[in-house]
């Protein structure tokens, strides 16, 4: 255990410490909640909102689907990630989001693995014809 304690020893073993309050906290079995994956988008690093009608137009999207970035929060996992505002979140370690809940369950699943990827939907430059690109972001650790 000393040897575990400095450092030298078992460094691939999972150290719950290291696993972000969020995901701690969560119970198991607990349902989860919009407001659930909320709060667990911002120990993330950003602000979410489900795609609706509204966000569907203003982003000029195909469908009413996914998770929209709103900010992202300076020095986080999500920010380290390269994640955008304006980004429309649609998959999180290869597991499909079509709403809040499915990005809160996703999430929930993934912080404590600490590397994980985020497929987002992006703007492209203005001048492309395409108009978007899709990105995959890996997430790692966040050490002090």
């Amino acid at each position: 255990m000393l040897l575990m304690a400095l450092g030298l020893w078992g460094n691939d073993l999972q150290d719950t410490r290291a696993q972000p309050p969020a995901a701690q906290k969560t119970a198991p079995n607990k349902e989860m909640t919009k407001d659930d994956a909320v709060r667990l988008g911002e120990e993330f690093g950003i602000v979410v909102e489900e795609v609706d009608e509204g966000i569907r137009k203003e982003l000029n999207l195909q469908r009413i689907e996914g998770v929209a970035v709103l900010e992202v929060i300076g020095n986080s996992q999500a920010d380290y990630a390269g994640i955008k505002v304006k980004s429309v979140i649609k998959e999180i370690d290869k597991v499909e989001v079509k709403n809040l809940i499915d990005f809160g369950k996703a999430l929930k699943r993934a912080m404590p693995q600490c590397n994980f990827t985020v497929g987002t939907y992006e703007t492209a430059d203005p001048s492309d014809p395409v108009g978007w690109g899709v990105n995959f972001h890996f997430v790692g650790c966040k050490r002090d």
